[in-house]
């Protein structure tokens, strides 16, 4: 079976994070996602879709994003329902995020950060907004070092 969501959209509000009786983050968020197509008024309308995401993503997500934030998010749907105060039966569909990526510079006064985040720089970044701490420089020997390699067609294994 396959049950894979990806979606790109605009949040509707900051995302809300809460904290499990066990300490387990979990973050609700709402994604407007444009429709493909115009209405007779020739309107492009939306769609509005509940998502949930769990532990250090939570944290992450809501510290990094904000109400407007363009983001691209990766995961699964899911229904599931309960019972409410009045005793009728609810049904939530929602989308249980795996992954995300910032799809816009994070805002800042300067301007300084230019890189998307993408969940794997979470922890490169100052509060301020500055760039992604780069990672140290490896001593890769394909590098183009501006010398030319050479290869001859014995070398090659096909």
């Amino acid at each position: 079976m396959i049950n894979r969501v990806v979606i790109v959209g605009r949040l509707t509000r900051d995302a809300d994070l809460k904290y499990t009786t066990s300490g387990t983050a979990v973050g609700t968020f709402n994604m407007a996602v444009n429709r493909q197509f115009t209405n007779a008024n020739g309107d492009r309308e939306a769609d509005f879709i509940n998502c949930v995401i769990w532990r250090k993503s939570a944290e992450n997500f809501a510290n990094f994003t904000h109400k407007g934030s363009l983001v691209g998010v990766e995961g699964r749907l899911q229904t599931r329902n309960y019972e409410n105060k009045d005793g009728q039966r609810v049904y939530v569909t929602e989308v249980v995020v795996d992954s995300f990526s910032l799809l816009e510079a994070r805002g800042d006064d300067k301007g300084t950060n230019k890189a998307p985040f993408n969940g794997s720089n979470a922890g490169t970044s100052n509060k301020q907004g500055t760039k992604p701490v780069a990672a140290k420089p490896q001593n890769d020997p394909f590098a183009n070092n501006g010398q030319a390699i050479d290869i001859s067609d014995d070398d090659l294994p096909f």
